[in-house]
């Protein structure tokens, strides 16, 4: 069984209440925007996804991140994983991603999870998108079963469900 119904057209921009913000799916080009973002967050980041994904790195350089975000603009193309940077409305500033993921761990048919930079984490933007994300997926996403690591069940625990068949 396919993880999206083959017919399934991926969202390209989606504002956030207020318009101050907006996802799109991540690309090469905004390495720019991201490296900073990243490698400036880096020691919460890897707080955060560091034992799962191994990610960010302390010794990422700009030709990583490059790459990395070329990868995930092909997944998303192909519909195999989604990572949707978090802009201000004029695109020029990445606060943060979105990743919508196949299960890697059973019990889910989707893994979503979720960042901001550092100095935007505890804001109202913040528990905006904590409460956006949940609704946009179950309104605009195909899941039943989508699972919010770091929020649903923590990081540790997700480390520990058996892996997805």
């Amino acid at each position: 069984m396919p993880w999206l119904p083959e017919d399934f057209v991926h969202p390209l921009r989606v504002p956030l209440p207020g318009g101050a913000h907006h996802l799109r799916p991540i690309a090469g080009s905004d390495t720019d925007l991201d490296y900073p973002a990243v490698m400036g967050s880096r020691e919460r980041l890897w707080a955060i996804y560091g034992e799962a994904w191994g990610w960010p790195p302390a010794t990422m350089t700009y030709e990583q991140d490059l790459a990395d975000l070329e990868r995930h603009a092909r997944e998303t193309e192909a519909h195999e994983s989604f990572n949707y940077a978090l802009f201000d409305a004029a695109g020029t500033a990445l606060a943060g991603c979105v990743y919508i993921d196949p299960p890697e761990k059973a019990g889910a048919d989707a893994e979503i999870s979720w960042w901001l930079v550092d100095e935007l984490a505890g804001t109202g933007l913040q528990a905006a998108l904590d409460a956006f994300v949940p609704r946009w997926i179950a309104e605009q996403w195909p899941f039943r079963r989508p699972r919010y690591v770091g929020r649903d069940l923590s990081w540790q625990e997700w480390l520990a469900l058996p892996d997805a068949d």
